[in-house]
């Protein structure tokens, strides 16, 4: 391999809910609010938290769906407005980083490494919560699910986001909490890091990444055994 590709910034892309941010609080709140709206009662949290990673579209759908809730198209509509209005106003309320995360994104950029963001979550609404939350203007790129003709697991999303970030897909790693980031990552051909404390019915380190780590100060170092074993 020549040896400035192997000196080419490296391209690290984060998903956003579940891996970089807890943000089921502001999420599940208002989804609350939604249930109440639609007739029924708010559904217990710990089941409503796996409903969270493909998107508010989704989010909607599922908590509609089990809470034994039908609408028509015209009032799911209204339904998913409702939620994206309120949760863009209430949206880092309660949402935090994870524990490390800024410790390893400030790691990682010393390291000469470009990070990204590839997301589900509506471009806006994901440059919204990065902005409140001051973290922002680290990412060369935040890639939601609009920003792209595809959203994850298409290999598209993925692959935008690096050529966006500046980087080449044989010099990247893709860090996530869901089987979504995982197909991701090996549709693209990828390496991926996953971590636990995210959405997923499925145990984390079940979910067939190339990395598993319990905390982001492992990060950096995985990073780089990842990279040095392309």
């Amino acid at each position: 391999m020549p040896s400035s590709f192997a000196s080419a910034p490296a391209v690290i892309a984060f998903d956003l809910d579940g891996t970089l941010v807890d943000t089921a609080p502001d999420l599940l709140d208002t989804l609350d609010l939604v249930l109440i709206e639609a007739g029924a009662r708010p559904l217990p949290h710990e089941e409503t938290r796996k409903m969270i990673g493909a998107g508010v579209r989704a989010l909607v759908t599922r908590g509609l769906d089990a809470a034994g809730v039908t609408v028509d198209e015209a009032r799911f509509a209204a339904l998913e407005a409702m939620f994206l209005a309120h949760y863009a106003d209430h949206i880092a309320d309660r949402s935090r980083p994870f524990p490390g995360l800024v410790e390893a994104l400030d790691e990682l950029t010393a390291r000469g490494h470009l990070l990204a963001v590839c997301t589900n979550k509506l471009e806006y609404l994901s440059k919204l919560l990065l902005t409140r939350l001051g973290l922002a203007e680290r990412f060369a790129i935040i890639a939601g699910a609009d920003t792209f003709p595809v959203k994850k697991p298409d290999a598209g999303h993925l692959l935008g986001t690096i050529a966006g970030a500046g980087g080449l897909a044989g010099r990247a790693v893709m860090v996530g909490d869901s089987m979504t980031d995982v197909l991701a990552a090996k549709n693209a051909r990828v390496p991926v890091v996953v971590v636990p404390f995210g959405y997923t019915d499925i145990p984390a380190e079940e979910l067939g990444g190339d990395a598993f780590i319990t905390h982001f100060d492992r990060l950096p170092e995985t990073v780089e055994h990842l990279l040095l074993a392309r």
